[in-house]
């Protein structure tokens, strides 16, 4: 694969384009040029000298399954979800019934496979009104409901559906918030949509640009959140509204985003993600003074490298959230699905079966992307664990595996509303990175609150 092709679909917008890629005039030459530096820094993490991919590698090709008949029908109505009281009855919250080869082992939940649930999704897209267009993909014409039907089962442990109702108790008085780009807000629109069937948030704040929220959740005063940070990190962006660059993005290495670290001292939980917005081209500053830059060729400025960037940020966040009384999720990076071909390019994701461990490995990029991660939060983790004897402020939330297992719960096509009523034959964009909403991301928010409610099995 041509290194423009790899680095082109990880391009970025503004949050208004459902799809993250940027438009730039010098964009091919910056992330030719600048790439190679960036190999160069990421060998020091692998031991061959490879060609980058974020695409998931295909260890063996596999047929495409025939579609369901099957799909829900959209309704312009949200049922009133059903109200009930808390019951009376004592309830342990802090053990899930959970069922281990050995009390003495911490089951991994992580590694598994996806099997077959024939109960299917929390919910649907008739009973919440949270989903985005884009990723409703019922509504919009998938023609299979296949992919609704499986659930992700830990090798080590039986992981328990999500319980909302559970869930609310755990979080009465409580707020969580998850921090980070347009895949945080699709898991926290997962959250919303499984919450709703129980009790239906009231949205207490929207910012401006309609990409951070808050939602109370009244009858157990519970506070939910989405922060749009995509960074972590100080970010000075200069896009309009379609993603179109003016010029480079200002990292401050040094700074944390105040649209959530002011905030953070009022949150018990936060899951944050970075990642693929670092491949964007920035100039680095550190002490208010320019340190560097990433794709950045004729400014006569030091190439780090987007991996310089996002361990900075990482550490910094990491180190932060260790000195607060906030338990943080660092969620890991998520793989994208296209095949045949890139964003620009024709590429889709049309497959309707999860993948089975063994047909699909994670591609370089992504693979050092989640390095970066898991080394950083090695490092914070250690340095908390000093003094107190355990980590009790940060947890791993490492879906990279388990979510590169399911090719078949993008919107693809579906990111828009009957993309083939016209012509059956259409070139259309796929969205294979975010997801269906019921879909796979539903399963993040199973480990979420087994993670919570009984952490200390768990890294």
């Amino acid at each position: 694969m041509k290194v423009k092709e790899i680095m082109s679909r990880h391009g970025l917008p503004s949050d208004s384009n459902p799809f993250p890629f940027y438009k730039n005039s010098h964009f091919l030459v910056k992330f030719a040029a600048s790439f190679l530096l960036f190999g160069i820094a990421c060998r020091l993490l692998f031991s061959d000298s490879v060609m980058f991919s974020s695409s998931p590698v295909l260890t063996q090709p596999l047929p495409s399954s025939q579609p369901s008949s099957i799909a829900l029908i959209p309704t312009e109505e949200e049922p009133e979800p059903e109200q009930q009281q808390d019951s009376a009855d004592p309830m342990d919250l802090s053990v899930t019934q959970m069922s281990h080869s050995s009390p003495e082992e911490k089951c991994d939940l992580f590694a598994g496979e996806w099997v077959p649930d024939p109960s299917g999704p929390n919910y649907t897209n008739r009973s919440c009104l949270h989903i985005q267009d884009h990723q409703n993909c019922m509504r919009n014409g998938r023609p299979d409901s296949g992919y609704l039907y499986w659930r992700w089962k830990p090798s080590g442990c039986d992981l328990p559906k999500f319980d909302p109702r559970k869930f609310l108790k755990l979080m009465r008085n409580k707020s969580l918030a998850f921090i980070g780009d347009s895949i945080s807000r699709n898991h926290v629109q997962s959250l919303l949509c499984i919450l709703s069937q129980v009790e239906r948030a009231v949205e207490v704040y929207s910012d401006k640009e309609d990409k951070s929220k808050r939602w109370l959740f009244q009858s157990h005063n519970f506070t939910l959140s989405v922060v749009w940070a995509p960074f972590l990190i100080k970010a000075d962006i200069f896009e309009d509204n379609n993603g179109v660059s003016s010029k480079e993005t200002h990292l401050h290495l040094d700074k944390l985003d105040p649209k959530w670290a002011d905030q953070y001292d009022s949150f018990d939980y936060a899951v944050i993600a970075g990642g693929k917005w670092f491949l964007k081209t920035a100039v680095y500053f550190e002490n208010d003074e320019v340190a560097g830059c990433h794709y950045c060729p004729g400014l006569n400025l030091t190439e780090l490298g987007m991996d310089f960037a996002y361990r900075k940020a990482l550490s910094l966040a990491l180190d932060f959230a260790s000195k607060h009384r906030a338990v943080m999720f660092l969620r890991t990076t998520t793989p994208d699905h296209f095949e045949n071909g890139e964003w620009f390019s024709g590429g889709t994701c049309n497959r309707t079966v999860p993948f089975r461990e063994g047909e699909v490995d994670v591609g370089e990029l992504d693979r050092a992307m989640r390095g970066i991660e898991l080394e950083e939060f090695d490092k914070a983790a250690a340095a908390a664990a000093v003094g107190s004897g355990e980590n009790v402020g940060l947890k791993l939330l490492d879906t990279t595996r388990l979510s590169l297992l399911r090719p078949d719960g993008h919107p693809g096509a579906y990111m828009q509303f009957q993309p083939f009523a016209k012509d059956k034959e259409a070139k259309v964009q796929n969205d294979c990175l975010h997801w269906c909403l019921p879909g796979p991301i539903d399963s993040w928010n199973d480990l979420v609150m087994e993670m919570i409610s009984n952490g200390g099995l768990y890294r």
